[in-house]
């Protein structure tokens, strides 16, 4: 699954990774959350690719209440064409997540301890994403993303049986626009990940600063 994850970086380098004139302001965040805004990509009424910021947690257009999003924070790519929550937004309505890093946990002896999984650049990847559009019974319009989630890799399956689906750079314009969807779905993610133990300030949401992904130090035992 993905619970939490990392953009460590400016608005102008995700905009200029994903080919965007326009970014609204993203400063760097380091222990996003679900409920919280996220910038996304997508592609707008234009056909061209957007960055907004939407909330994290999935609520179709359909549901009663906003509180829902809060149980779909990530949507299992292999029941997306047939869970009602999902099957619209999987035909229509897909996006890329950026991200630079995500968190997962291990159970030790004595606590969980974080972990930190990014590329060995550090830099800018994308997730699989889905969002839609819902509207309160007052008339508020929310517009809501999840991310979609595989089988775990060999790297991360220690951690945790599920990973995000992580997607090529050559296959941003492929998810987007729907050319590959089943293709780009079938398989593990390939990006090869770096996987190190960070501290457990990570385990605070209102903890969201650069420390926060700075490794413990080489030979610690984090699991003691």
């Amino acid at each position: 699954m993905c619970g939490r994850y990392v953009l460590s970086t400016t608005a102008e380098a995700v905009a200029e990774h994903f080919g965007i004139d326009v970014s609204p302001p993203i400063p760097p965040r380091y222990n996003i959350a679900p409920t919280q805004q996220a910038p996304v990509v997508r592609l707008a009424r234009s056909g061209a690719q957007e960055l907004v910021l939407l909330r994290w947690g999935l609520v179709p257009f359909w549901a009663k209440e906003l509180a829902i999003g809060q149980r779909q924070i990530n949507a299992r790519a292999e029941s997306l064409a047939t869970r009602p929550a999902y099957r619209e937004a999987v035909r229509r309505r897909r996006c890329l997540v950026p991200a630079t890093g995500f968190y997962e946990w291990r159970r030790g002896p004595r606590r969980k301890q974080p972990y930190l999984c990014r590329l060995p650049s550090g830099g800018l990847f994308a997730f699989a994403g889905l969002w839609e559009s819902w509207r309160s019974p007052e008339g508020e319009v929310v517009q809501t993303f999840a991310i979609v989630t595989t089988d775990a890799g060999d790297a991360i399956r220690a951690l945790h049986d599920r990973m995000p689906v992580i997607v090529a750079v050559s296959d941003y314009a492929a998810w987007l626009h729907g050319d590959a969807v089943e293709r780009l779905l079938a398989g593990r993610s390939a990006a090869a990940l770096v996987i190190e133990p960070v501290g457990l300030a990570v385990n605070n949401v209102r903890n969201d600063g650069p420390e926060l992904v700075v490794p413990l130090e080489e030979g610690a035992d984090p699991l003691v």
